[in-house]
């Protein structure tokens, strides 16, 4: 498989899947008009990804600051893939990463890996010397 790259737009974030590295970065904001039509390249593509996976770790990290509840969904849509693959044997480590003034972001963090079983979820606090 190739690399997924997928520009970010003023709406939308950056998301770039590092195959030889199974790295999957997901980095922005995200309030797209139609949210389910600008992450469906990336459903498709981590679908085939995921069926062709062996022993690798996956390393997911997400440094969204700010989505509003039509990309909320998405990104429920999003961990229920990442865990119905760790449920099955697939090795997955989440690490989100949030700024350090942004409350919003840290508690919608904790909710999400309230509903993590298999994958392994982790909260990343970023100073506001951090770069990213």
């Amino acid at each position: 498989m190739e690399d997924l790259i997928i520009e970010a737009t003023k709406s939308s974030p950056s998301i770039y899947f590092d195959y030889p590295r199974h790295t999957l970065t997901i980095k922005g904001e995200s309030y797209p008009e139609n949210a389910a039509k600008v992450y469906a390249p990336m459903f498709a593509w981590l679908e085939a990804y995921l069926e062709g996976l062996g022993d690798e770790v996956v390393q997911v990290n997400l440094e969204i600051t700010y989505f509003n509840s039509s990309s909320s969904k998405i990104l429920m849509n999003f961990f229920d893939m990442l865990e119905d693959a760790a449920e099955a044997g697939k090795k997955i480590v989440v690490d989100w990463h949030y700024h350090e003034d942004n409350e919003t972001a840290l508690e919608c963090g904790e909710e999400f890996m309230e509903d993590m079983s298999f994958v392994e979820f982790n909260l990343r606090e970023l100073s506001e010397t951090d770069d990213g």
